[in-house]
């Protein structure tokens, strides 16, 4: 529709303000997946095993190894194409043509000033269990070059195979302010909200924080959901091309956000103790369609409290046009322009 297209999916989870009252929180969206046996790989052991060991994302065998680990019935929701890809034979063949992309890219190694190298870097990933996520990077070594970022979900099911896989890479033009004004003209009219009511908790795992932000604090009090930030707090929006710094840039973007027309629902959320992953979608007001998106969150040690946040929104068209371009012309980094390798530490 005209509104999915004119958003272009700029929208990040945004906890709400209005007015604190006290009761019974709201039902837990994490994952009820119970691995059957010890013998089990957990999700981050697979991760770890698919996409560090064995390279899936840049070598044919690892490719065909990630093709291995997916159910039957797995769903591969691939944001940067038009429709998700359903089944073990179209899944295994996609991750075969991402892998041959980078393995191109690095045979040709004077292409487009490519460069050789070229891998896909993990550069955080959740403890979950049942499911996790991880924030990634293109690198490619031989020209010292790190390029597109972004992050991707991964769920499993109860005999330890992969099901469920959520992947949005960052958008190549980053709106900025720009998304707050269109959002609002869109949303314009509309009717707030009741607050919603809650009791104050104090969770300790990542997992709880974020079940508790946004499925019983949302809609009631930014000052109860700033509790939930480390003083340290980095958040990585990737509507925007610079990073906020501390509870007072962090407190702003959320208010700045917090008006009526927007629904904000987590959908799957990973089990992770440090650090997790999860998925979510906006709705408009009343419109049908919704913004898909993953956010990673990350806990500081001592305090229990986020000190990272990375958001990134799907895009309205797919494949979006820049982001075609950019894989296009420089398919071993992803962007038009990379930057010197580590001088974004942690991906950020």
């Amino acid at each position: 529709t005209t509104m999915m297209v004119s958003v272009d999916a700029f929208m990040s989870p945004i906890v709400s303000s209005t007015t604190t009252t006290t009761t019974t929180p709201t039902t837990s969206t994490r994952s009820t997946t119970h691995l059957s046996s010890s013998t089990i790989k957990y999700a981050q052991e697979i991760v770890r095993s698919l996409v560090i060991d064995e390279r899936c994302y840049s070598t044919v065998a690892g490719a065909e190894a990630f093709g291995d680990a997916i159910a039957i019935n797995a769903v591969y929701e691939d944001c940067f194409m038009p429709q998700p890809i359903v089944g073990i034979t179209p899944i295994r063949q996609h991750m075969i043509a991402k892998a041959e992309a980078l393995a191109n890219a690095n045979t040709n190694a004077n292409t487009n000033a490519n460069g050789g190298g070229s891998y896909l870097r993990v550069d955080k990933i959740s403890d979950g269990t049942t499911a996790c996520g991880f924030a990634w990077t293109y690198v490619n070594e031989d020209i010292q070059q790190e390029g597109l970022r972004g992050t991707t979900f991964i769920g499993l099911n109860d005999q330890g195979q992969i099901e469920y896989v959520r992947e949005i890479p960052e958008p190549i033009y980053k709106p900025g302010d720009l998304t707050l004004e269109l959002l609002k003209t869109l949303t314009d009219g509309a009717e707030p909200k009741p607050p919603q009511q809650y009791e104050q908790q104090t969770p300790t795992t990542a997992s709880a924080v974020v079940d508790y932000l946004f499925n019983t604090v949302q809609g009631s009090s930014v000052d109860e959901s700033m509790r939930m930030f480390d003083d340290s707090i980095i958040y990585r929006d990737f509507n925007y091309d610079d990073l906020l710094r501390g509870p007072q840039q962090v407190r702003k973007f959320i208010e700045d956000f917090s008006f009526p027309g927007i629904e904000f629902r987590a959908q799957r959320i990973d089990d992770g103790v440090d650090s997790c992953c999860f998925t979510w979608e906006v709705a408009l007001m009343d419109a049908p369609d919704t913004i898909k998106g993953i956010s990673f969150y990350e806990l500081d040690p001592d305090t229990r409290k986020i000190r990272y946040v990375r958001d990134v929104p799907e895009s309205a068209i797919k494949p979006p046009p820049l982001g075609k371009l950019a894989r296009d012309f420089r398919p071993g980094l992803g962007v038009f322009r990379g930057v010197p390798i580590g001088s974004r530490p942690g991906g950020e």
